[in-house]
C-alpha cells in the first residue's frame, strides 16, 4: 500500500478495540485525515505522548481501505504537553481544536486553516496573550478563512458605510438602522473595536483592552461561531474567561 509522510496537528482521539486509537489530525498537505495508532494505549507504546490532542507531529502512515495507519510519529512541538497544566490555557486550546475539527473536511486541503491553527497553539503555549483573546482572535480568523467573516464596520445586510451600533448574528455583523430586526444586540463601540483588532491581528490594541468589552467580544464570537456552524462547540462552556497577565514564554503557574 503506497506510504505518504505529512506534518500536522492531532484534533482529537478515541479508542479503537482494546490498546489501538483513531486519531484525527489537519495536515498540511492533505486537509484533515482520521488515521489508526496500533498499540498506542500500551504502556510501551512505540508513540508514546506524540498522538495526543494538541502535539505538532511529522507523520509516515500508509493508505488503507477505510482508514489510514500510522508507521511513525515524530514530534515536532510538544504543545498540547506544555498547555495541560494550564487550566485557562488548556481550556481554550481544547476550544479551538474542536473548532478546527468542525471548520474542516476530510481530504480537503486547507493550508491557511493549518497554519492559523498551528500559530493559535504556538501563541497559547508562549504566553504571550491572554489566553482568552488568543481563543477569540483565532475563532474570528478561522471563520473569515471559511468564508464567514463577520462585518464590523459597515452594513452587512445593504453595505451602507459604519460604523453602527447594532449587531445580528444572523445578518452576518453589524447592521444600519434601516436593516435592524427585532433581536439584534447593541454592543458597546470599544467591544467591536476589540473584535476588529482581534481579526486583523492588532494585539497592541487587544492587549489594552478592557474587561467588559473581551466578555462582550467572546459573547458575540462564540454566539457567532456556533450559528454558522449550526451546532454548538462543547468546549466553549469549559473555557476559564478569568484575564490571565502574559508575561511572556517563561510565565509559569
Amino acid at each position: 500500500m503506497p506510504l505518504y509522510r505529512d506534518t500536522g496537528v492531532v484534533l482529537r482521539t478515541h479508542k479503537l478495540g482494546e490498546a489501538d486509537r483513531i486519531i484525527t489530525v489537519l495536515t498540511r498537505g492533505r486537509g484533515k485525515i482520521r488515521t489508526v495508532a496500533k498499540g498506542v494505549r500500551r504502556t510501551k507504546s512505540r508513540f508514546g505522548a506524540r498522538l495526543e490532542p494538541g502535539m505538532h507531529v511529522d507523520l509516515q502512515c500508509y493508505e488503507g481501505r477505510n482508514l489510514d495507519t500510522v508507521t511513525q510519529a515524530v514530534g515536532l512541538d510538544a504543545w498540547g504537553h506544555d498547555l495541560a497544566s494550564r487550566y485557562s490555557e488548556w481550556t481554550a486550546a481544547a476550544a479551538i481544536l474542536e473548532t478546527a475539527d468542525r471548520l474542516t473536511e476530510e481530504q480537503e486541503v486547507s493550508v491557511q486553516q493549518y497554519h492559523l491553527l498551528c500559530g493559535a497553539l504556538r501563541t497559547l503555549a508562549g504566553g504571550e496573550h491572554d489566553a482568552s483573546l488568543v481563543l477569540d482572535a483565532y475563532l474570528l480568523r478561522a471563520l473569515a478563512v471559511a468564508g464567514w467573516a463577520p462585518s464590523l464596520h459597515d452594513c452587512a445586510r445593504c453595505g451602507a458605510d459604519g460604523p453602527h451600533r447594532a449587531f445580528q448574528v444572523a445578518a452576518g455583523g453589524t447592521v444600519c438602522a434601516q436593516c435592524r430586526t427585532p433581536g439584534a444586540t447593541a454592543p458597546a463601540p470599544a467591544t467591536l473595536t476589540l473584535m476588529a483588532a482581534l481579526l486583523s491581528g492588532d494585539w497592541a490594541e487587544a492587549d489594552r483592552s478592557e474587561p467588559a468589552a473581551r466578555r462582550e467580544s467572546s459573547g458575540l464570537t462564540a454566539a457567532f461561531l456556533q450559528w454558522h456552524l449550526e451546532r454548538g462547540i462543547r468546549s466553549l462552556s469549559l473555557v476559564d474567561r478569568t484575564p490571565t497577565p502574559a508575561t511572556g514564554p517563561a510565565r509559569t503557574r
